[in-house]
C-alpha cells in the first residue's frame, strides 16, 4: 500500500493518544486541577488530531460522518463510534478531575475501555483484510494495543508499567515482521490464484498488463528494498523500544533531569512509532501486485 502521510499520522498520534486516556480514565496518574488540565489536553491533542488527519486520506473529507451509519458491518464505522463514545466519556471524567477535584471511578473504567476498543476497532480495519496477507492475521491487534499501552504508560508516567509494556510491544513487533515476512507465501496465493488460471497449470505473465501506472500500482503497490526495509526496522526498533527503555530505566537525579529524559522517551517512542507505521503500509503486499509482476 502506499503509505499516505495522513494515515501514519492517524494511527500514530491516535493510538498514542487514546492509550494515555485508558490509563487517565485508570486513574494513572490521580491528577486534579491544573495538572490534570494539562493531562488531558495532550491526550485530546494526539487523539483528536489523529482522528482529523484520516479525514485528510478522504476524497470527500465533509462526508466522513457517514462512515458512523455503517456499525453493524463496517470496522471503520464501530471505530467512529467508540472514538466519539470514549472522547465524550472520558470529557465527562475530565470535567470531574479538573474542575470538582473529583474522580468519577465507573465513568473512568468506561471510558478507558472505550479507549482501549477504540484501538482494537483501527487494527479490525487493516485487519480483515484477506487480500493483503501481511496484515490479515491475528498479531495486527497486538501490534496496535501493545503500541497504545506502551505509548500511553510513557506518557502517563506509568513507572512500575512502561517498562514492562515497551519491553512486551517490543517483542510483538518483532514477532510480527518474522510471521509477515512469510505471510504472502503462506497464504496460498499466487499469480495463478490472482488471476483465476491456476487450474489450468503453472501461469506466467507474458509481458505487463500496460506499460503506464495506473490507480492500483499507484495506491496498493508499494516496493520496499530489502535492505532499506532492514535499516528501517532497526530505526524503528531501537527509537520506538531500545531507547526509551534505556532512558526510563537510567538512575538520574533532580527533578528537572528526570522529566527531561522522560520527554525524550516519549518523543523516541513516537519517532519509532512513525517508522514502524510508514513500514506497516509501504510493506503491505496487496496480491494485486502479483497480477502486475511485483510480487
Amino acid at each position: 500500500m502506499h503509505p499516505a502521510p495522513s494515515v501514519i499520522l492517524f494511527t500514530t498520534l491516535s493510538g498514542l493518544g487514546f492509550g494515555l486516556l485508558f490509563f487517565l480514565g485508570l486513574g494513572q496518574p490521580a491528577a486534579t486541577g491544573a495538572v490534570a488540565f494539562v493531562f488531558y489536553a495532550i491526550a485530546y491533542a494526539l487523539a483528536v488530531g489523529g482522528l482529523l488527519a484520516s479525514t485528510f486520506h478522504l476524497g470527500r473529507p465533509e462526508r466522513a460522518w457517514r462512515a458512523l451509519t455503517q456499525w453493524k458491518t463496517s470496522w471503520l464505522s464501530r471505530e467512529g463510534i467508540c472514538a466519539v463514545a470514549a472522547l465524550l466519556m472520558m470529557g465527562l471524567y475530565a470535567l470531574g478531575a479538573v474542575f470538582l477535584d473529583s474522580h468519577w471511578t465507573l465513568l473512568g473504567w468506561l471510558g478507558a475501555a472505550l479507549s482501549l476498543a477504540t484501538v482494537f476497532t483501527t487494527s479490525m480495519i487493516y485487519t480483515q483484510l484477506k487480500t493483503i496477507p501481511r496484515w490479515n492475521m491475528e498479531l495486527t491487534p497486538a501490534v496496535f494495543l501493545t503500541f497504545s499501552l506502551a505509548g500511553g504508560a510513557l506518557l502517563a508516567g506509568a513507572e512500575g508499567l512502561a517498562p514492562w509494556l515497551l519491553a512486551t510491544a517490543g517483542a510483538v513487533q518483532l514477532a510480527y515482521w518474522a510471521k509477515g515476512d512469510k505471510a504472502l507465501e503462506h497464504s496460498g496465493t499466487n499469480l495463478g490464484t490472482a488471476t483465476g488460471l491456476g487450474d489450468r497449470g503453472s501461469v506466467r505473465a507474458f509481458e505487463p498488463p500496460h506499460t503506464g501506472s495506473n490507480y492500483l500500482l499507484r495506491e496498493f503497490v508499494h516496493v520496499v528494498g530489502r535492505k532499506h526495509a532492514q535499516k528501517l526496522r532497526i530505526i524503528a526498533f531501537v527509537l520506538g523500544f531500545a531507547l526509551p527503555l534505556l532512558l526510563i530505566l537510567t538512575p538520574v537525579q533532580g527533578f528537572a533531569i528526570k522529566h527531561l529524559f522522560a520527554a525524550l522517551a516519549v518523543l523516541s517512542h513516537l519517532a519509532g512509532v512513525a517508522v514502524s507505521r510508514w513500514l506497516f503500509f509501504a510493506q503491505a503486499e496487496h496480491v494485486v501486485g502479483l497480477y502486475y509482476g511485483k510480487r
